[in-house]
């Protein structure tokens, strides 16, 4: 299969959103902290922020930066556009400069601000700020140029905007080659939500375990589904083996949001 360069160019790009905060790509690298941003703001105000950007290269760098809408799919990928969306909030965006240059191991304090409109209603703005190195040539019998770059995603709640979850199922799946519990959250609501917190497990065989949910957002007007996963005894201990039918009881939060779940989930 030849690749081209937009094949290229969606590969890195897939590879940077799956892992957040850290984006590389030939002599393209980059930190950028928060990995995210999620606050609040009130119409006919300007919200201000900064987000840092580290060259964790031993080179200086050049690097362009710009919004963009975004989507999250079915699979849990994130999907940038450059085109404004319907109803987009970038508009109110305004960023320090559209292109950086930073010396070797430089670290910069960007900052950007939201003019909000005073007539803006009640919901999230949501966009992204990407940052993308130039583009440089990767050799596979052909010189094609890709670049690489990441997005730090921004939420941000107007006035009295809120989530509104309800669990629309619960059945078993497998991800990454566990069966896993999963949850399919409906959000009602005219904000994000990710869910926090632990809910109480006990398997088949009587052993006990609390379970985490994914840290995937939550969209308004859209159906997700969380996985929750087992913990372990310290960050470095395997994975849990779980032995079905499993009992599961507890609550899940997000701000003034609670959704208790008692269900017993069997093969």
């Amino acid at each position: 299969m030849m690749l081209t360069q937009s094949h290229l160019r969606r590969i890195l790009v897939a590879f940077c959103c799956l892992a957040p905060g850290l984006a590389w790509g030939q002599g393209f690298s980059a930190l950028v902290s928060p990995p995210r941003i999620e606050d609040s703001a009130k119409p006919g105000e300007t919200y201000r922020n900064v987000i840092e950007i580290t060259n964790v290269s031993d080179n200086a760098a050049h690097y362009t930066v710009k919004t963009a809408d975004w989507t999250l799919q079915a699979d849990d990928t994130v999907q940038f556009s450059e085109a404004l969306a319907p109803s987009s909030c970038r508009p109110w965006v305004g960023l320090e400069a559209g292109e950086l240059n930073m010396a070797a191991n430089g670290k910069k304090r960007y900052r950007f601000e939201v003019a909000v409109p005073a007539d803006a209603p009640s919901g999230e703005c949501r966009f992204a700020i990407m940052i993308e190195g130039d583009p440089e040539s990767v050799d596979g019998g052909v010189a094609i140029p890709v670049s690489g770059r990441i997005g730090v995603i921004v939420y941000l709640t107007l006035g009295d905007a809120a989530a509104q979850l309800a669990i629309a199922g619960q059945k078993l799946r497998t991800v990454d080659g566990r069966l896993l519990p999963m949850l399919s959250v409906r959000n009602n609501g005219n904000a994000h939500a990710r869910l926090q917190g632990f809910v109480d497990g006990k398997d088949g065989s009587g052993k006990t375990f609390a379970f985490a949910p994914s840290t995937l957002p939550i969209l308004p007007g859209e159906t997700r589904e969380i996985p929750l996963t087992p913990q372990g005894d310290s960050e470095d201990a395997p994975a849990p083996t779980l032995t079905y039918p499993l009992q599961l009881k507890g609550r899940l939060d997000w701000g003034k949001q609670h959704l208790d779940i008692e269900t017993t989930l069997s093969r």
